[in-house]
């Protein structure tokens, strides 16, 4: 198949740029720029592009001064996992209680095309969170939307709006914007977990904010009190297609799952019992987490899934205008990103970016569970979301035009 050549631009001429920019000269002092150049023309048209490995470009001269564009990147947990326990190691013998140093106690994952942004992609921000024995992070409520996808065999608890979420490896617990949280550990062994966040986009909209004043807490409280049973949230949603006539209102937020807490054990037996069931050619045995009472995506602006591949078993190829993160919960295989190979195992962390070809191979002898989380909820609502995949006769076809 012929490949699509990009439209060439005429450069501006000397002169005319020059005559611009001492324009502009005059102009800065008024805080706006005189533009010189078509704006941000980092994307080829997506859907005239047929090669695996081209990616987006970035613009030149003054338009290419602030524009950074995210990158396909794989974090090994082996790599990155032993500076947890150093964080760890520091807390525990530092001159602070365990309550003060809690909320330090994590790391962000950066994206090297971002220049160091604390963001995996355009959209959302990831740390990797470490709790000791007795550890508190104290009640708060932020803007953002957040998750944590728990790694380790136990994974402590969070508090969110009165119910206590006890969590355990592959649970998915949200803190929805505007819901009074806190997290703990009283097990006797560290707990870790991946936070993933909306937090670039409200950045980038200036409405980030964080309270940590909880109206009604006793005078120094780190925690909220519980008012709600454990296990709140799946007695009431639990069972899908049946909902409570019930509030679901959680918190001040708006248009996010009341459900709070997603079981990892139930994530696993839904994949299961699908297993071999019409499986997605370009997914494998895929399922969406999704608000129960509305079935929308958890979250606005961010949606979670799940995907299982069997042994030996390999996607063909797709991409799409949205942004997806990617957490190995079991087994081990790669996923091929724009030409390039990146082989993950448990706990590795991969991002690809939106534009891109991937398909994923199964390399290991048992089933593979890939959590997703992806920005495809605010894309679709954009007008922006498309999918295209590359069948078993190697065509381009639209799966989303």
């Amino acid at each position: 198949m012929t490949q699509a050549q990009p439209t060439q631009r005429a450069p501006i001429s000397g002169d005319a740029r020059a005559a611009m920019e001492n324009l502009n000269a005059e102009a800065g002092q008024f805080h706006i720029w005189l533009r010189t150049q078509a704006n941000a023309p980092a994307q080829r048209p997506w859907f005239k592009e047929t090669g695996l490995v081209p990616e987006g470009r970035l613009a030149q001269g003054r338009v290419a001064a602030a524009q950074l564009k995210a990158v396909p990147h794989l974090w090994k947990w082996r790599e990155i996992s032993p500076y947890l326990d150093r964080i760890a190691d520091v807390a525990r013998n530092a001159d602070v209680s365990p309550i003060e140093f809690a909320d330090r106690q994590q790391f962000l994952l950066t994206n090297p095309g971002l220049g160091g942004r604390l963001q995996v992609a355009a959209t959302l921000r990831c740390a990797v969170s470490i709790y000791n024995s007795g550890d508190l992070a104290p009640a708060h409520m932020h803007s953002p939307n957040a998750s944590r996808t728990i790694l380790s065999r136990k994974g402590g608890y969070t508090m969110v709006e009165g119910e206590r979420c006890e969590a355990e490896r592959g649970d998915l617990i949200l803190t929805p914007n505007g819901t009074w949280h806190d997290h703990g550990n009283d097990s006797n062994e560290p707990v870790t977990w991946i936070d993933t966040l909306d937090w670039p986009v409200l950045e980038f909209l200036d409405l980030i904010w964080l309270d940590e004043d909880m109206p009604g807490a006793p005078h120094n409280a780190r925690a909220q009190a519980q008012t709600m049973p454990t296990g709140y949230s799946q007695k009431l949603y639990g069972r899908g297609g049946l909902v409570p006539r019930v509030s679901h209102t959680r918190g001040i937020g708006h248009q996010t799952s009341p459900c709070v807490h997603y079981r990892g054990k139930d994530i696993a037996a839904a994949l299961t019992a699908m297993r071999g069931q019409d499986s997605d050619p370009y997914e494998g045995t895929f399922l969406d987490v999704l608000n129960p009472v509305t079935g929308a995506s958890l979250f606005p602006t961010t949606g979670y899934g799940a995907q299982l591949l069997q042994p030996g078993q390999e996607t063909q190829f797709k991409r799409e205008t949205a942004s997806t993160v990617y957490v190995c919960m079991q087994g081990r295989g790669q996923t091929e990103i724009a030409g390039k190979t990146y082989d993950w195992e448990e706990n590795d962390i991969f991002v690809v970016p939106n534009f891109l070809w991937r398909r994923h191979v199964n390399k290991g002898t048992e089933d593979a569970i890939l959590y997703t989380m992806t920005d495809a909820p605010l894309i679709q609502k954009i007008g922006q979301y498309r999918a295209q995949g590359r069948n078993a006769q190697n065509e381009v076809e639209q799966l989303v035009a």
